[in-house]
Formats: C-alpha cells, sequence, structure tokens
C-alpha cells in the first residue's frame, strides 16, 4: 500500500488540488452567491445615523442590500430619496460617501435626486462647499472655454457660464462624496444627468441592465469602471473627466455615446468590448488614450475628435469601419498589431509634425479592407521600425492605395520599404555577424570572455538566428543585451564574394533612393536632370568658346559670358528648388548627383587646360548642327559625335560664334544628350576634335542611358495610367 501512494502521488496531488479548488469558492462566485438583505425604512435610518469610515471618508454603508425603488414601491422609493438626500447635502467640511457595493438596485435609481443643485456662478455658489469643492465647480470654467475653443459641442451649464448675460444662470447637481459602486447590479435605469462629483466613483464590475444617463456629468476625481458592464445603451455625452478615467474591461453591449466629452488626463479603456456603435466624435484627449486589446464590433467614431497625447491601438480589432474623419493627432498613434477587418477613415485628418501612424504587425488585408486618407498625404503617417516582419503589412497597404488609385501614397510607402531595405543591408555590411566573430571580436566589441566563450559554444551547436537568441545563453544579462545587440548582425554569414554583391546592392538601392526616391518622384528626377544639363552646358560652352589666350585670344563676348551664367544660374534655381522640394534628404541628394557629375568632368577639363590645344581649325566650334531643318526632336538613337562621312559633313554646319543667342545651342547639346530631346540635332565634329572634349561629351551620353531609364521608369510608377498597367492585376 505504501509503494502504491509513492508510484501515484502526483495523482493524489492533483486531486486533493481539485477538491480544494471546489470547497474554496472564488471571490467573483462568492459575490454572485452573497446573500443581500432588503432594505427598510428603519434600516435606512439606521445606516444614516451610523456611518462609517472608510479610507479617510465617512461613508452611507448600504452594502449587501436589496434596494427596491419600483413604482409600486414608492413610499419607500420616496423615503429614501428624501433622507438619503437630506445627509448627503448637510452642511459639512467632511462631506458623506455613498456605497451600494454588492447591493441589488431594483427599479429606476435616480442618482442626480441625491446630489444638491447649485448656481454655477462664484457669488452664488452655496456656502456649504469647502474651498476646495469651490475651486472644484470654479475649473469647469476653464473647460468649457477649451470646448470652446476648438469647437467642441457644449452642455447646457458650459453654454451659461461663457454667456454674456448676467442673469442667465446655469445650475448642476454637485455629488460631495465619494460614490462607490463595487459589484452593484442595477436592474433599472440609472440617471446621473448634469451631476459633478467632487470625489472619485468607483463602479468596478458594475452591472447596468437598462439604459445609463451620464450625460454632462463631471468626475473631478478617479472613476473606475473597470469590469462593468453596460447592456443597454450608456450615455457620456458632453462629460468631463479631469482625473484618470478607467473603463478597462468594460463591456458596452449596446450603443455607447462619450460624443463631446473632455478627458483632461489618461483615460484606459484597454480590453474594453463594444459590441454596437461607439461614438467618440469631438472627444477631446488632453491625456494618454489607451484602447490596447478592445474589441470594436460595431462602427466605432471617432470623427474630430482631438488627441493631444499618445493614442494606443495596439491589439485592437476593428471589425467594422473605424472613422477618424477630420481627427487631430499631435502625438504617435499606436497600430502595433491592430486587426483592420472592414474601412479605417483617415480622411481630412490632421497629423502634427511628430504624429504618425506605427503600424509594425498590423492585420489588414487589402482585398476586404480599406484604409482612406488624403490623397498623397495619408502614405507619408505610416510607420514600421524594420523590414523584418512587417513586408506583409507594407504591401498590403501598398496595395490598397493601387486600387484606390492613390498612386503617390502607394509610392511613398514603397519607398519607406525600400528605405527599409538599406538600414537592413547597411547593417549586415557594417555590422558584426555574432555566427563568425572571432573570441577576441567579441571581447572587443564589449562581451566578457566568459560570455564570448558561450556565444562561441552555442554558435557551434546551432547559429544564432535573431538577437532575442542571446538572451537564452545564462551568461548573457539584459543590461549587455541592450548595449551590444544594435551592434550585431545575425543570420548566415556573408563570403567576400557575396558581401561585394550585397555592398553594389546598397549602392544601387542608395542612388535610387537618392536621385528618384526609388522612382516615386517625378519632381526629383526631374530636378537632378536640371542640374546635370545646366552644369554640362556650361562645361561645354566652356570648352568650346574659351580656348586660349595666347598667342591670339580666342575667348567669347562680355554679352555671351554673362549671358550663359544668367541661364545656368536660372537652370540651377529652379533645379535645386525641385530637389529641396522633393527630396527626403535634400543635401545628399545633392552630394551624390555631385559625385557622379563634377570629379571625371572637372579632371578632363583641367588636363585639356594644362596641355593646351594646338590644332588646325582652331577658330571653328566642335559642335555642329543639322542645318536641313529646325524642330522639336525625339533623338532616341543619336550619338555625340557625326559619322565620318561627307554627305553627313555637308549636313551639320559649325554653330555660330557671332550670334548672340548662340550660347542656347550648349545647352541643348546638354539636353540632347542627357534626355535625347533637343530643337536642333546638335553634334561634335569628326575632324581636329580633342579626345578630352570627345570623352567629355561621351560621358553625358553614357550617364543619359541611366538618366532616360530612371525617368521612364520614374513616370511608369507615378502616372496612373502606366502604373495600372504594369501593378493591378
Amino acid at each position: 500500500m505504501q509503494s502504491w501512494f509513492k508510484k501515484n502521488w502526483q495523482l493524489i496531488l492533483a486531486l486533493c488540488l481539485i477538491f480544494t479548488t471546489l470547497l474554496i469558492p472564488s471571490p467573483v462566485l462568492a459575490a454572485q452567491t452573497l446573500e443581500r438583505t432588503p432594505l427598510t425604512g428603519e434600516v435606512l435610518q439606521e445606516r444614516l445615523r451610523t456611518p462609517i469610515l472608510r479610507e479617510g471618508n465617512l461613508t452611507v454603508d448600504l452594502r449587501q442590500m436589496v434596494i427596491d425603488l419600483r413604482p409600486e414601491n414608492a413610499s419607500f422609493r420616496d423615503s429614501f430619496y428624501q433622507l438619503l438626500r437630506k445627509e448627503l447635502q448637510k452642511t459639512s467640511n467632511k462631506p458623506l460617501g455613498l456605497d451600494l457595493s454588492y447591493s441589488l438596485i431594483q427599479g429606476d435609481f435616480l442618482g442626480s435626486e441625491l446630489a444638491l443643485r447649485t448656481p454655477l456662478y462664484v457669488q452664488a455658489i452655496a456656502p456649504i462647499f469647502t474651498p476646495t469643492e469651490q475651486e472644484q465647480l470654479e475649473s469647469l470654467r476653464l473647460v468649457c472655454l477649451q470646448s470652446l475653443a476648438i469647437a467642441l459641442p457644449t452642455s447646457k451649464d458650459c453654454r451659461s457660464l461663457l454667456a454674456t448675460d448676467a442673469n442667465t444662470s446655469g445650475e448642476i447637481n454637485v455629488f460631495r462624496g465619494t460614490l462607490t459602486l463595487v459589484n452593484t447590479r442595477f436592474n433599472g435605469q440609472v440617471q446621473f444627468p448634469n451631476t459633478f462629483f467632487l470625489q472619485s466613483v468607483d463602479a468596478q464590475n458594475a452591472i447596468f441592465l437598462q439604459p445609463t444617463n451620464w450625460s454632462a456629468a463631471r468626475f473631478s476625481r478617479i472613476v473606475s469602471f473597470t469590469g462593468a458592464t453596460f447592456r443597454q445603451p450608456s450615455n457620456f455625452q458632453g462629460s468631463i473627466f479631469f482625473d484618470k478615467a478607467n473603463f478597462k474591461q468594460v463591456q458596452f453591449q449596446e450603443q455607447a455615446d462619450f460624443q463631446g466629452s473632455i478627458f483632461e488626463d489618461a483615460a484606459n479603456f484597454s480590453q474594453a468590448l463594444f459590441k454596437q456603435l461607439t461614438k467618440f466624435s469631438y472627444v477631446q484627449w488632453q491625456g494618454n488614450a489607451n484602447f490596447s486589446e478592445v474589441r470594436f464590433a460595431n462602427q466605432a467614431q471617432f470623427t474630430k475628435a482631438n488627441f493631444n497625447q499618445i493614442l494606443s491601438l495596439a491589439d485592437a480589432t476593428f471589425e467594422q469601419a473605424v472613422i477618424f474623419r477630420e481627427a487631430q493627432f499631435e502625438q504617435p498613434v499606436n497600430l502595433r498589431g491592430a486587426a483592420i477587418l472592414n474601412l479605417a477613415d483617415f480622411s481630412d485628418a490632421s497629423f502634427s509634425k511628430t504624429a504618425f501612424l506605427s503600424v509594425p504587425g498590423l492585420s489588414f488585408n487589402s482585398n476586404q479592407s480599406k484604409i482612406l486618407g488624403n490623397l498623397g498625404q495619408i502614405g507619408k503617417m505610416f510607420c514600421v521600425p524594420n523590414l523584418q516582419g512587417n513586408q506583409n503589412v507594407l504591401r498590403n497597404l501598398g496595395q490598397n492605395f493601387r486600387q484606390q488609385q492613390q498612386i503617390a501614397d502607394a509610392n511613398q510607402l514603397e519607398y519607406t520599404k525600400q528605405h527599409l531595405r538599406l538600414v537592413q543591408l547597411s547593417q549586415r555590411l557594417v555590422r558584426t555577424n555574432i555566427n563568425n566573430a572571432s573570441i577576441n571580436r567579441l571581447i572587443n566589441l564589449g562581451f566578457s570572455a566568459t560570455q564570448a566563450e558561450a556565444i562561441s559554444n552555442r554558435r557551434a551547436v546551432q547559429p544564432f538566428r535573431n538577437s532575442s537568441e542571446l538572451l537564452t545563453l545564462a551568461d548573457i544579462d539584459l543590461e549587455t543585451y541592450n548595449k551590444l545587440s544594435d551592434r550585431l548582425s545575425f543570420g548566415e554569414p556573408l563570403s567576400l564574394g557575396n558581401w561585394l554583391l550585397q555592398a553594389w546592392s546598397w549602392l544601387a538601392l542608395s542612388v535610387l533612393l537618392l536621385l528618384s526616391g526609388y522612382g516615386t518622384n517625378f519632381w526629383l528626377a526631374f530636378g537632378v536632370g536640371g542640374v546635370a544639363i545646366a552644369y554640362f552646358g556650361l562645361l561645354f560652352w566652356l570648352v568650346d568658346r574659351y580656348r586660349r589666350l595666347r598667342p591670339v585670344p580666342i575667348i567669347p563676348t562680355y554679352y555671351e559670358t554673362v549671358s550663359i551664367l544668367m541661364g545656368f544660374t536660372g537652370l540651377e534655381f529652379l533645379s535645386l528648388l525641385a530637389i529641396f522640394r522633393n527630396a527626403e534628404q535634400p543635401w545628399l541628394t545633392l552630394g551624390c548627383l555631385l559625385i557622379i557629375i563634377i570629379p571625371l568632368p572637372m579632371t578632363l577639363i583641367i588636363r585639356l587646360y594644362q596641355q593646351g590645344r594646338y590644332h588646325d581649325l582652331m577658330d571653328v566650334s566642335y559642335f555642329t548642327e543639322d542645318g536641313t531643318f529646325r524642330q522639336l526632336r525625339l533623338l532616341i538613337g543619336r550619338l555625340p559625335v557625326i559619322p565620318r562621312n561627307q554627305t553627313f559633313r555637308e549636313r551639320y554646319m559649325p554653330l555660330l560664334g557671332d550670334r548672340k543667342w548662340n550660347w542656347l545651342n550648349y545647352y541643348d547639346f546638354s539636353l540632347n544628350n542627357l534626355v535625347r530631346l533637343g530643337f536642333n540635332d546638335i553634334r561634335l565634329r569628326d575632324q581636329h576634335l580633342p579626345g578630352i572634349v570627345a570623352t567629355l561629351a561621351w560621358y553625358q551620353w553614357s550617364l543619359g542611358i541611366l538618366y532616360i531609364t530612371l525617368i521612364l521608369w520614374t513616370l511608369s510608377r507615378t502616372i496612373p495610367g502606366l502604373n495600372l498597367l504594369i501593378y493591378l492585376k
């Protein structure tokens, strides 16, 4: 027998735990099976005479009662309100609170009948209020002024406060003490309209079976509805929460209306459930708004809401449309892990410079759902920290805007994706790969010898795939991880050949991002081309018109020099304006462009003037034009030098240096070379041509091949018609 117990001790222990759990009720079960005492007039008077001290406040103890306020019990109902109101409104520096925890309220509960009705003007406020309470009442004026400034719908008391007529007096119901409704069950309606709660309201796990009315209520202290259940419509329209508001895990099974409310401090709706229409329109959120893990089973309206701090919608689920039309966001919106199953409307929403939509892990299917926003603006608002794990998010968002023909927004998301890819490539190239770094290298990075040895032993068994696997090693502490994880790369080590390929991809991607926004910004690419055209046009004019000073000067006239420089300045100004208005990093874009167009041409020109020019036809221009006709031409197959044929030499005539408009021909040649478009077919002559001049022309012509490709690619991504042919299925 003893051996049987030894073999089956685990089973015996499990059975004991099960029986213990069944015999000892949980707090929730205890609350459900709690015995309540019917409240009579005598019991009520006794409780009013002997209030209890709870958390430093005198409180009328009506816990665990059955309070019958139904019409058929009218005499007790009238007596209940009369006696309770008389005690709660007594003149005292320490007002009485009311505790209805675990009680059952039958019939309608007219909570505003228990409050003291008072005017809001300072000279008319009842003298029973303490100086602190009077300050709380006066604070309402500031909030009313704020609501007027941002055009929020104002309540009756606010309108009276802001009225210019001194005879207009607004009144409000003031509940002076604390109100505790923990696990209270209301079978009838609950009415607290236009009520100012000077102390805290605690309604945790309360159950409201009928409609509740908290419209135009003012909560001066912390209010908590954590775990409460509203089975019928709840009305908080125009309410003001001066302190923290906690609606965590609340269930709104019917419509929830918070329109025009003001939250002066943090508001917590995390893990709440909204089964029907939810209205948060015109709400002003002065503190953080936490809607993490909330489920909206029906439409949620945040129209014209004002979010002054962070809005968290992390892991929230929107089964129907969520409307943020004309909302204002001053800080980031956290949509990490959220699920948009129908429609998210950000039309005409306003984002400050520090605001954006953080969407890592966003669950969004563009074939079933939509995100709406202002054309050319909403795409810039989406942000993810890294590419890994978010490629599908960016692809779906881009597809969403392509389907709506918002090409600019789709391209912006593509730019974001490629920028993150560039960051990823940079990290792989620059960071130390933990899977092949030597122990000495790891120690130099900041690991201890023991930690480096542990890393070496671990990767010998299995390579590291991501940074979080470092924490699986017992020797790696959190401080070391936070310090060094950003300096390491993970994954398969790169061979020299693969590293070079990755470096080339990084370089090409960098150039595409800087010069055209990865084919998403035509005006940026246009500005880049304008800078190159003006620059090469000036160089060609210089080498052709300024040849020597001795023995016979061959230099341009003063008029021509001023004209070419003015033309250069004008073209460069317009081109730089396009770059600085459209580039994400204009100085880097300009630096990248100058690296391409300056070093080699300047080296060639310096060499040209160093060696001098001694050849025939010194007085004749190097450049020739087709003299048979003048017209705007698209010269796709044109080469920069005329063929070595007598017929062509007869057709192509040298530029005339004695014409005042001759300087325009050099910009025309530069335009021909770069984009294959010009007014005249201008080329270099084939006789007595310095090799450096030909090299300069061929260099620009080669850049033109790349530039035309870039322009056509950019146009295909920015013009809706071409884009639809390429991207839509």
